[in-house]
């Protein structure tokens, strides 16, 4: 199940959720919290669904079929992270992946300032593993993150919000390897830390300036591989190829930002 806004684009939110869904053999259900107003490049507009809608939602397909996994992505509202969190706990869901997205990868706000605050103090604590890309690594912990130590110690700091384990995804350019310059390959690393150790996934830097919607795509896939039976890291590590997978067949519609190809093959 994914617990999401809507990209009308198709690249990004529960639309996406459901491609990755498919393309990893699962069924996909959908939970919508927010009808959202935006392209590739931009977001004009975002209408938060009424939380007692997002609770009925909920409640009636768990009447018919509890989802083996859960993946949470933008939530638009404190009183919608709230219902959220409260659902997981009343319904008995599995413990969700979750995208704590708070901005759009066009610059839009998805979840404003109190949502954040919920998100940490009432989400997380049930999560099975979150999913922050550096600035939201950065918002979650309160640090700064200039290099590997720092993530590190903001790894170690999102745990301690109650979350099982926690995956920082690299990209920025403290998480490179080669590159410009170097006779090495161009590599980026995300950091996996479950409070015994750290590991590093690291995969080939793909070229360009990155895509609409990859970290929708990266926890969706977390959250196939979990309802398909495998352990939490063999999941991060298949849904990693996975994206890279997308990304390298990647394609643009007119003007828009490179998009995924969520069912290429190699």
């Amino acid at each position: 199940m994914t617990i999401a806004g809507s990209d009308p684009g198709g690249g990004a939110g529960l639309q996406a959720d459901l491609k990755t869904f498919a393309a990893l053999r699962v069924y996909g259900f959908s939970v919508i919290t927010a009808v959202i107003a935006q392209n590739s490049t931009q977001l004009a507009r975002l209408d938060p669904v009424d939380p007692s809608l997002v609770a009925a939602q909920l409640e009636i397909i768990v009447a018919e079929r509890r989802p083996d996994s859960l993946k949470t992505g933008a939530l638009a509202s404190a009183a919608i992270v709230e219902t959220i969190a409260e659902a997981i706990r009343v319904l008995r869901l599995p413990a969700p992946v979750v995208d704590p997205v708070m901005v759009s990868s066009s610059g839009g706000r998805l979840l404003d300032l109190r949502g954040e605050r919920m998100l940490r103090e009432r989400l997380l604590p049930l999560a099975r593993i979150v999913t922050p890309n550096i600035p939201e690594a950065e918002a979650l912990s309160g640090l700064a993150i200039d290099g590997p130590e720092a993530m590190r110690a903001a790894a170690r700091a999102i745990r301690r919000l109650g979350v099982r384990t926690v995956v920082i995804k690299g990209g920025h350019p403290f998480t490179r390897e080669g590159g410009a310059g170097s006779d090495r390959p161009a590599k980026s690393a995300d950091l996996y830390y479950d409070g015994r150790k750290f590991v590093e996934f690291v995969g080939a830097r793909i070229p360009g300036g990155g895509a609409h919607g990859t970290g929708c795509a990266f926890a969706a896939a977390i959250a196939a591989w979990l309802a398909r039976g495998v352990d939490l890291e063999t999941a991060v590590r298949r849904a990693k190829s996975f994206v890279a997978r997308a990304l390298h067949n990647g394609f643009t519609f007119g003007a828009g930002r490179t998009l995924l190809d969520h069912f290429a093959r190699k």
